[in-house]
């Protein structure tokens, strides 16, 4: 989807070496899922983080991750350049990703095929995030506060 990316703090550079990824103001909104300190982005540079493990989520979390989504989709509406980021930019950013586009009416297999052919085949290899967006995080957010 133009202006939406997702990523990870570390790449693997030229030399094959892994290399941090420091964000600067690149992108106009950057949503981090695990921040680290020293990756950015430059002040100024509107910054939401909402820490969430590469596992179970609870409701409050998986509220968040939907809130994430929702404000993606508006920077999209506006035109302005989204980076929704985590460690290795596979899971976590995925599912708020795969969130996004699904607000924006792709279907849920819809958006688990794009993400994983244009950010990797390992994207999204956490079944339980895969899960939670085939059940709806609506549903699976319920189902978790049920659970509690």
């Amino acid at each position: 989807m133009p202006g939406l990316w997702m990523g990870g703090h570390e790449f693997r550079g030229h030399t094959g070496q892994l290399e941090f990824a420091v964000v600067r103001d690149e992108f106009d909104l950057v949503q981090t899922l695990l921040r680290l300190p020293g990756h950015g982005p430059d002040p100024g540079v509107e910054h939401h983080v909402w820490a969430i493990p590469d596992g179970p989520l609870d409701g409050t979390q998986l509220t968040g991750v939907m809130r994430l989504a929702q404000a993606a989709g508006e920077a999209l509406d506006e035109g302005r350049k989204v980076l929704v980021r985590c460690y290795h930019g596979y899971n976590r950013s995925g599912l708020v990703v795969a969130h996004t586009l699904v607000r924006r009416g792709h279907s849920t297999e819809e958006a688990i095929r794009l993400i994983r052919s244009r950010r990797s085949p390992w994207a999204l290899h956490n079944e339980l995030f895969v899960d939670y967006l085939r059940a709806g995080l609506s549903t699976a957010r319920l189902l978790e506060e049920l659970a509690e």
